[in-house]
């Protein structure tokens, strides 16, 4: 599967509730499971003042806007991530 980056532009997303994270979190899992979780996998999400942005590994982006779909999510912008790098790539040995 592929990592990819999902910009969720959602107005006062940082205003969201622990108990709004929640439902959002049991909506989202339950739509995964109804996908398979072998073909879509969310690993975490970031709130921002007005966006969720959310980090999954799918099959392809098709995957991620269907789960946005059923879970009524916006999905605003896909990016594949090609690489990840760290303060530890700094002490990598090339």
């Amino acid at each position: 599967m592929k990592t990819y980056l999902i910009q969720r532009n959602l107005p006062g997303a940082g205003a969201l509730t622990l108990a709004d994270r929640k439902s959002i979190a049991q909506r989202s899992c339950s739509v995964i499971t109804e996908l398979g979780t072998e073909r879509i996998e969310w690993l975490k999400s970031y709130v921002t003042s007005d966006n969720i942005w959310c980090i999954y590994k799918a099959e392809e982006e098709e995957i991620l806007r269907e789960h946005a779909r059923k879970g009524g999510f916006p999905c605003n912008q896909i990016f594949e991530v090609h690489a990840t790098f760290s303060p530890a790539t700094a002490d990598l040995v090339i």
